[in-house]
């Protein structure tokens, strides 16, 4: 797996392009693995920092739980923009628990609103593949990136 850095080293245009598309709307989406197998489906806020792809939430929440016990998730920017001109771009890879209560408490001083670091479940993303699916000129146009892989771009019609 791949830290945030890595990818953006490999792929930088891509990485840029997803960052964007994941800081155009204050939330995302988030798939977790419950305990039964089945996904689950949260909203989420992102934040890129430091070379990193950062997931924070509620420490006793259900995706945190998920994560703990099965770090494999799948991300989302949930799109507004419903012709895609934009971009619809989807990260996946495995949630890595901060365990580290000075990282935990330099990510909290990061954020615009105050907040006490015991109130944040945070996870470091490596990622595995990542995409960016977008409609230019009548064509659905997709770039991707999988670790290991070189970026690729496939057009549709």
């Amino acid at each position: 797996m791949a830290s945030w850095a890595e990818f953006e080293r490999v792929a930088p245009e891509l990485a840029g392009a997803l960052v964007s598309r994941f800081a155009a709307h204050k939330h995302a989406l988030i798939a977790t693995v419950r305990r039964d197998g089945s996904p689950r489906i949260s909203g989420i806020e992102t934040t890129f920092r430091n070379g990193e792809l950062w997931l924070a939430m509620m420490p006793d929440s259900r995706k945190a739980d998920d994560l703990a016990r099965d770090p494999r998730f799948a991300l989302h920017s949930a799109p507004v923009d419903l012709d895609l001109v934009e971009g619809d771009a989807k990260v996946n890879g495995r949630a890595l628990a901060e365990r580290d209560d000075g990282e935990v408490a330099r990510f909290v001083g990061g954020l615009e609103h105050e907040m006490d670091p015991s109130e944040v479940g945070l996870f470091r993303a490596d990622v595995t593949d990542a995409s960016l699916t977008r409609v230019a000129d009548d064509w659905l146009v997709i770039d991707s990136w999988r670790e290991g892989d070189k970026p690729r771009q496939r057009r549709r019609k």
